[in-house]
């Protein structure tokens, strides 16, 4: 059976100061009246029910994410007692996964992207997992054509096509991570790459033997922790030997290393949803280019995004290209050329020990 994980650990340190710890941003509307992990549940339509449905999360969001998302069952949502990137993540949900269903096909999502239209989005779910039915052994992912020349994505490297229902299935030459500039648009003239949305496809079996091959000390771990499922002192245990992992994601774990990969072209459109200047990408400007939450009064105001409440009224006066962001705690102000800078601030917090503010 078709099981969905989504991965909701993450800080969202680049939508500071909208997004915080006890609120990072796959907890806020930032596309749509729905909240970024609502918006994600939703995508799997009638593919997934409730009950088939993982989170895994920060442990002190997990009450949070219940609230969030009350069609779960409160078991479903595990909180994970530190950060230890991807590959710990999804082991964790596959150990979890095997102990009720061995044969189990799981979809892994990040709880932060946004995806449309969703009946595309299914459809390509349904055709990896054809794939995966005739091959148990494959991984599956799906990669989003450039539309330019991004630094900021992973990129994956299509070889040999592979017949699925005219899907657009191929063997996966190799990932490649991160470029520069240069590289980037090399990429985006070959024609052959796409970027990693992020997204997989496996038999949970095939990722716990992927693991046992590439790191089997991560997987010790992740065992012992299954092993410990429906006992009294399981918290003690997910606790302890969580801990003990080495951080890896599960690119660099599991992905890069496993031969027999495909990918599928992404029928459907994708943003992660990085930084600030994505609400341009997702949501309506007015007729000055601004992109607006919250009430605001621009006067001579263009090309800008300004996020805020219906509480406070923000007021920009001879300003182009800024981002404005105020919040009951903390208030943001910078040229949108600057925004990869968000992070250095909060670094900044952090040194300065105001953790009230983050």
């Amino acid at each position: 059976m078709l099981h969905a994980v989504i991965m909701a650990g993450g800080s969202g340190t680049r939508f500071w100061p909208a997004s915080r710890r006890a609120v990072p941003k796959q907890l806020l509307r930032l596309a749509g009246e729905r909240t970024m992990i609502q918006s994600t549940a939703d995508r799997l339509g009638d593919l997934v029910p409730a009950e088939r449905k993982m989170v895994v999360t920060n442990a002190k969001l997990v009450d949070a994410v219940r609230e969030q998302l009350p069609e779960l069952p409160a078991s479903a949502v595990i909180g994970e007692p530190c950060k230890r990137d991807t590959a710990p993540c999804v082991g964790l949900a596959a150990v979890l996964m095997v102990a009720n269903d061995p044969e189990a096909t799981m979809l892994v999502m990040p709880a932060d992207h946004v995806i449309t239209p969703d009946v595309d989005f299914q459809q390509a779910i349904r055709s990896g997992v054809q794939l995966i039915d005739e091959d148990p052994g494959r991984i599956v992912t799906f990669g989003v054509s450039p539309s330019y020349a991004a630094e900021s994505f992973g990129y994956v490297e299509r070889g040999a096509a592979i017949p699925c229902d005219n899907s657009g299935a191929y063997r996966v030459q190799r990932f490649r991570e991160k470029p520069d500039l240069a590289t980037a648009e090399r990429y985006l003239q070959a024609g052959t790459f796409y970027w990693n949305s992020g997204i997989f496809l496996w038999r949970a079996a095939t990722i716990l033997d992927a693991l046992a091959k590439h790191e089997p000390r991560m997987l010790a771990h992740l065992q012992t922790i299954g092993d410990a499922v429906g006992q009294p002192d399981f918290d003690d245990v997910l606790a302890r030997e969580f801990t003990a992992i080495e951080g890896k994601s599960v690119d660099y774990a599991v992905m890069e290393r496993h031969a027999n990969t495909v990918v599928i072209e992404a029928p459907f459109e994708w943003d992660d949803v990085g930084s600030w200047q994505s609400l341009a990408r997702m949501n309506p400007a007015d007729a000055n280019g601004n992109t607006r939450f919250g009430k605001h009064i621009g006067i001579d105001t263009s090309g800008s995004i300004i996020y805020g409440t219906d509480d406070h009224v923000i007021v920009t006066i001879d300003v182009d290209d800024l981002i404005v962001v105020h919040t009951p705690h903390a208030t943001l102000v910078a040229p949108k050329s600057s925004e990869e800078r968000v992070r250095e601030a909060v670094k900044r917090l952090e040194e300065a020990d105001w953790t009230e503010f983050l």
